[in-house]
């Protein structure tokens, strides 16, 4: 037998401890449970919200040039190897290295001493065959006079004496001419420069036997102003160029290797008269003044050639088009700072700017870096200063066709 009181105590005291283990249980979950479930409603609001860093520039309203671009090199006027042109010393240089010289300027002399004796050779036979040829001559006057009272002489003497005096006559015309000669000859001992231009390296130096038929010559000038470039362009380009030619000058700039910096402005003055056709390109030839020596033979530059000026077109940075399986486009900021993608059409490129013919209008502001990251309606933050931008200058657009 059992007593029913004490089993129903040891009832009460198991269902009072499962009921205190529930309780314990259900404090740990709840709290957990809370605190996992708010995270969640927090990230979704930050996804929505998000913010992308950029930079913007403003769309301006600009003429845009219409400029082809071309590889060339720079060809001098005029270039001369200076000889000597006759055999000598070489006693006296009048010239340093660089020198900028005139054309007549004395640049050296070879020793004149065996020519002006050779001319005092040709002065004393030009005076002996004067005093024989006037000797002769008197003869010959007196055999007319004879001839003519009495036929003291016979025709055959008279006309022997004349012969003779033709002869005479001939020996000083060539005396004259052989001291004619030795003059040049003279003038020659004194080598003048043949045109202006600065002077190269010096070639041989004094004391050195020079020779006509040396191959190197004294020393180079090259003509620096004014300056040549000749440079190519697809031949698709020549009618509209010579189409141009025909209305007035074309402008050309000289770049440098880099295509950065600016050389010189000169003018476009001829094409080719044939096209490569191994490249498909037509020469072009262009002139500079040079007059602040930024041009030198040989050198390489980039040329440009400007054909026109297109008015009021609307121009970004270039950095602002992007490309896709569309076509063209750029991402736009509306005025609550969200982007928006725009479909664009490209007209003119200009280096580091580009001429939008549709799809956008000046003053609209475009996203220049930070693209990757947006989409229509992203949220966006001006990077820098503010959100103006600086929009393109319209001294630094050289456009070309696309």
């Amino acid at each position: 037998m059992f007593s029913f009181p004490g089993c129903v105590l040891r009832h009460s005291r198991l269902i009072l401890a499962a009921c205190f283990c529930l309780v314990l249980l259900g404090c740990a979950n709840g709290p957990f449970q809370s605190q996992s479930s708010q995270p969640q409603r927090g990230g979704r609001q930050g996804q929505g919200q998000q913010v992308v860093s950029v930079d913007v520039a403003t769309a301006e309203q600009r003429d845009m040039p219409v400029v082809l671009a071309g590889l060339g090199s720079i060809e001098a006027f005029n270039t001369v190897t200076v000889k000597s042109r006759l055999d000598g010393e070489l006693v006296e240089v009048r010239f340093k290295e660089g020198q900028e010289v005139k054309q007549g300027d004395v640049l050296a002399v070879i020793d004149p001493r065996p020519y002006q004796v050779q001319l005092s050779q040709a002065e004393a036979n030009l005076f002996k065959d004067q005093a024989a040829l006037q000797d002769a001559k008197l003869n010959l006057d007196r055999f007319q006079d004879l001839y003519k009272n009495g036929g003291v002489i016979s025709k055959q003497q008279l006309d022997t004496q004349g012969s003779q005096v033709g002869q005479l006559d001939g020996a000083v015309r060539a005396d004259q001419a052989q001291i004619d000669n030795v003059k040049l000859q003279l003038v020659y001992t004194r080598i003048t420069s043949p045109i202006s231009g600065r002077i190269g390296l010096r070639l041989v130096d004094v004391g050195n036997i020079v020779h006509a038929a040396d191959p190197n010559g004294l020393l180079v000038i090259t003509q620096l102003e004014p300056i040549a470039a000749v440079f190519t362009l697809p031949e698709d380009n020549l009618p509209s160029i010579a189409q141009r030619m025909r209305k007035g000058t074309l402008q050309v700039d000289a770049y440098s290797r880099d295509d950065q910096t600016k050389l010189s402005t000169g003018k476009l003055v001829t094409i080719d008269n044939q096209i490569d056709a191994s490249t498909g390109t037509g020469k072009l030839k262009a002139v500079f003044d040079n007059r602040d020596r930024s041009l030198w033979p040989n050198q390489f530059v980039n040329i440009h050639l400007q054909l026109e000026v297109r008015k009021n077109n609307t121009v970004v940075p270039v950095a602002a088009v992007q490309r896709g399986p569309q076509g063209a486009y750029v991402f736009t900021v509306k005025s609550d700072k969200k982007a928006e993608m725009r479909p664009v059409s490209v007209g003119l490129t200009a280096g580091n700017y580009a001429a939008i013919d549709k799809g956008l209008s000046p003053g609209e502001m475009v996203v220049t870096d930070g693209q990757d990251k947006l989409q229509t309606n992203t949220q966006v933050e001006f990077r820098g200063s503010g959100g103006g931008g600086s929009g393109p200058r319209a001294d630094r657009l050289h456009a070309v066709k696309p």
